[in-house]
């Protein structure tokens, strides 16, 4: 009996060891020596210190910074481990919020960021990427429409002519991948440290 699991059991070893162990560091390795910055999370730093990722947004409060599209994720509960509470980019638990078109919690959250927008900028319609949130409520991008669309208030608060914000908005604005794929975007981490750099 041990002539016929001996083999199976170096067997299951073997393998383990080359895919669980071996194939999983050659990988680490060759995207570390190809793409460092990558492979590190795609972190942005200023001043020598991690201010965040590329892939992952962050909530801007303050009417200085543009802000992102609104997030669905949540965090336990300090209060009471049963319930979750807002947690905005919160990527320990990427998520969308589940809640459909006949949903009135959502409808409501939707009516009340609509009104608040067009408070800031009247004249222009609110772009739906800044009342809508994405299936993983992580995401650092927003439309050129939406960093647009909040060029007013950025520069009102920070006493700067519209047209050099715009401008920001403008530069920080990528295109489609190869021309082809995706939409236009702006990074609003990128985008809000570049203001700050501008600002100075």
């Amino acid at each position: 009996m041990l002539k016929e699991i001996r083999p199976a059991f170096v067997i299951l070893v073997g393998l383990t060891l080359l895919t669980g162990l071996a194939y999983p560091l050659a990988m680490t390795g060759i995207a570390e020596a190809v793409f460092p910055a990558q492979a590190q999370g795609s972190l942005i730093e200023r001043d020598g210190k991690t201010v965040g990722s590329v892939l992952i947004g962050q909530e801007f409060k303050d009417d200085k910074y543009f802000h992102g599209r609104p997030s669905a994720t949540t965090a336990a509960d300090p209060q009471d481990a049963t319930k979750t509470v807002p947690a905005p980019y919160n990527a320990a638990n990427s998520a969308g919020s589940n809640l459909g078109p006949t949903s009135k919690a959502l409808s409501d959250r939707m009516t009340d960021d609509v009104e608040k927008l067009k408070v800031e900028n009247p004249s222009m319609p609110v772009p739906v990427d800044l009342v809508t949130t994405t299936g993983s409520g992580l995401d650092p991008h927003i439309s050129p429409e939406a960093a647009l669309f909040q060029v007013p208030r950025v520069a009102k608060a920070r006493k700067m002519p519209e047209e050099s914000v715009r401008k920001l908005v403008n530069e920080q604005t990528e295109g489609r991948l190869a021309g082809l794929l995706g939409e236009p975007r702006v990074n609003v981490l990128a985008l809000n440290l570049a203001l700050d750099r501008a600002a100075q």
